[in-house]
């Protein structure tokens, strides 16, 4: 006879199942929170991110050398801790996703930019920084989920009050 039957396991898994319902939403925004928060502190600390000179080769690239160096590091360290902040604490959570989207779309600049430096073999094998730019998809995925939920809870807002 096995450990556990057919009806046991289906109960486990009925527990898990809505354990993931309560608590996923949540999870999925607090870490991506925290990976934000935490590539973007390093990024206030000169040669700590191993984005940095790409990210700012690109940035530089982008606003044609008018932006210093110091400034678009910095910058971009900003950025991504607020996007952090905002993750974290799900405080204005539609500017945080507008911020989030905007800074994908950068993140895959360089794939366009400097395709030298993205792929050891075009199209198939990326560079650790091309691998590093393409995990952005699931970043990306994590921000459309996060986005969905906005309307929902707007409308329970919105039908409370009334």
């Amino acid at each position: 006879m096995s450990l556990f039957r057919k009806r046991d396991l289906l109960k486990i898994e009925s527990v898990a199942i809505d354990w993931m319902k309560e608590n996923g939403y949540f999870l999925l925004r607090v870490s991506l929170g925290i990976v934000f928060f935490w590539f973007g502190i390093l990024k206030f600390f000169p040669g700590v991110s191993p984005a940095q000179e790409l990210a700012i080769e690109t940035i530089r690239m982008m606003t044609f050398g008018l932006v210093p160096d110091g400034l678009i590091i910095n910058g971009l360290a900003l950025w991504e801790v607020l996007i952090g902040i905002g993750l974290i604490t799900g405080k204005f959570m539609r500017e945080t996703l507008i911020l989030l989207f905007l800074q994908m779309a950068g993140t895959f600049m360089p794939v366009f930019l400097f395709p030298d430096e993205i792929f050891v073999r075009f199209p198939y094998a990326l560079s650790l920084e091309g691998q590093y730019i393409i995990k952005n998809i699931i970043i990306i995925s994590a921000g459309i989920v996060l986005g969905g939920k906005l309307r929902k809870s707007e409308t329970k807002t919105t039908s409370a009050g009334q």
